[in-house]
């Protein structure tokens, strides 16, 4: 069995500020048979703890948290740290391995490029899409 795959964001109180990270989850399901489930630092549900327990409850032996965060800063060296060992410890039979944050992974510079570019093309007065 491929290992499930924990996504976190941070969170907010806003959906529509969530619904990215739904979209990445989703669009991961399609593309493999992996456990894929989304969750948040804060300010939205499901929480890490919760997005875990739904991992573990689809019979990952493996989870791998990964932070959608742009650099390892608190959240990502103490927060999430914290969060992998809470759920080592509850789950003892699973293993959790936590994933670096996505800043300074080679493929990012393309999409900074691919943005700059957009941005570009696009005429001043039309409203940024994501």
């Amino acid at each position: 069995m491929e290992p499930a795959l924990l996504l976190i964001a941070h969170g907010s109180r806003q959906p529509e500020a969530n619904a990215d990270l739904v979209y990445v989850v989703e669009q991961l399901r399609r593309r493999s048979q992996a456990v894929v489930e989304t969750s948040y630092l804060e300010l939205a549900e499901p929480n890490i703890d919760e997005g875990g327990a739904r991992c573990v409850a689809a019979g990952a032996e493996c989870v791998v948290l990964l932070p959608y965060f742009l650099s390892a800063g608190v959240h990502v060296l103490r927060d999430l740290t914290a969060a992998r060992d809470r759920l080592a410890e509850r789950f003892p039979g699973v293993e959790f391995r936590l994933a670096e944050p996505l800043g300074r992974h080679p493929l990012l510079l393309d999409v900074v490029t691919d943005r700059a570019r957009e941005a570009v093309d696009r005429p001043q007065n039309a409203s940024a899409k994501a």
